[in-house]
């Protein structure tokens, strides 16, 4: 309708008919704004509208739908962990019943009780003075045997106990302990899991072809600290540091080692970084490629020259990165493994790949204008 056209002009009839166009084409303006909404949305990686599944009500105003009767699962048969124990459960009968044997029925339970054992350990003087005392049991520690140290350790680190819980838990099954103790208990005499831990590092990187690696924020010894990662389908392995910085990384990667090697690894990871052929001139004419720990390396630094230097980059933090990449290289470890991670600059070292979930957030956030790109995006995805 022309707009020159007085409204107060028309007839009931031509208004109505102008109102429904305008609710019309409203309805279709509505719907475009929704989608630019949308894409606007999907542009910036923000979640879309949500798809909202129908309700449960709609379902039951409608007739059902014959469906074939499925048979119901069977339960499977029951098989416990642990040794099966027998026990023949009598009962009177009158006289002249006949036997038709036992009728089996499986119950499982479960035992928790405290035991106490004083040892009495023998006692001997030799001739020439010595004292001989028997040993205790394997695994005792202090006043308190293998199993209960067991037991508080999975219940505090797997079960997620508190203190004041696991404490009150103990004194309920008649363990005499003091909160001192049980402290004691979690924190002292771990030098064999540490061990352990250490070898499942050692047997992973001098074996595998390929180690994930990754570090986020944690709490340790009440303070903020980065715990990493590093595994892949075989193992797993956590610390936990004050810095996540790439010497730290290396650092780990020594599992274990204190030493410092100037090696072909370290001399290709120095020039890699910039280091001043001059500088590295210097470092390999020294008659010593190994020093045993970090005094021992600051100590040859120093007598260099190196920390008098005021040059980028620092020769002192790339000639310590190379000697402990030269340190994990000198223990065969991570010897043509790749080191896949996020692309953190601190995980950079050797082989590096990036991992295919962060490689494909980058795809995420590529912004697509027309069908084609939308399409190649989606075929990369999946």
């Amino acid at each position: 309708m022309p707009p020159s056209v007085a409204l107060s002009a028309l007839s009931r009839a031509e208004l109505e008919a102008l109102l429904v166009e305008l609710f019309g084409e409203i309805a279709s303006l509505k719907l475009i704004v929704a989608e630019l909404r949308e894409e606007n949305a999907r542009l910036k990686g923000l979640k879309g509208r949500p798809h909202i599944k129908p309700s449960g009500m709609e379902k039951g105003t409608e007739p059902p739908k014959p469906q074939k009767q499925e048979k119901r699962p069977v339960r499977g048969k029951v098989s416990p962990r642990v040794k099966v124990e027998e026990k023949v459960i009598g009962i009177e009968v009158p006289p002249g019943a006949v036997f038709k044997g036992h009728e089996p029925f499986l119950v499982q339970d479960l035992m928790i009780s405290a035991t106490a054992t004083r040892y009495l350990r023998e006692r001997w003087i030799t001739p020439d003075g010595r004292t001989i005392l028997a040993p205790l049991p394997q695994g005792t520690a202090g006043h308190f045997g293998p199993e209960l140290r067991r037991f508080v350790l999975v219940q505090y680190h797997q079960g997620q106990s508190t203190m004041p819980r696991l404490l009150a838990l103990l004194r309920s099954l008649g363990i005499s302990i003091s909160k001192r103790q049980l402290v004691r208990l979690l924190n002292e005499n771990h030098e064999a899991f540490i061990a352990e831990a250490q070898d499942v590092l050692r047997a992973g990187l001098e074996t595998s072809s390929w180690v994930s690696v990754d570090d986020t924020g944690a709490r340790h010894a009440a303070k903020n600290g980065f715990c990493t990662q590093i595994g892949n389908e075989w193992f797993t392995w956590f610390r936990t540091r004050s810095s996540k910085n790439r010497m730290n990384f290396l650092d780990l990667l020594r599992a274990g080692h204190t030493d410092y090697v100037l090696n072909d690894a370290a001399y290709t990871y120095m020039r890699d970084h910039g280091l001043p052929a001059a500088t590295i001139a210097l470092l390999a004419a020294s008659p010593q490629t190994r020093f045993a720990d970090q005094p021992a390396w600051t100590a040859f630094l120093e007598r260099l020259g190196f920390t008098a230097l005021a040059v980028t980059p620092n020769p002192v933090r790339v000639a310590t990165e190379a000697a402990l990449w030269g340190s994990v290289q000198a223990h065969e470890f991570l010897c043509d493994a790749v080191i896949l991670s996020d692309d953190a600059g601190q995980f950079n070292i050797g082989r590096h790949a990036l991992c295919w979930v962060h490689a494909e957030r980058l795809v995420h956030k590529l912004d697509t204008f027309n069908d084609q790109h939308r399409a190649a995006q989606t075929r990369f995805v999946a």
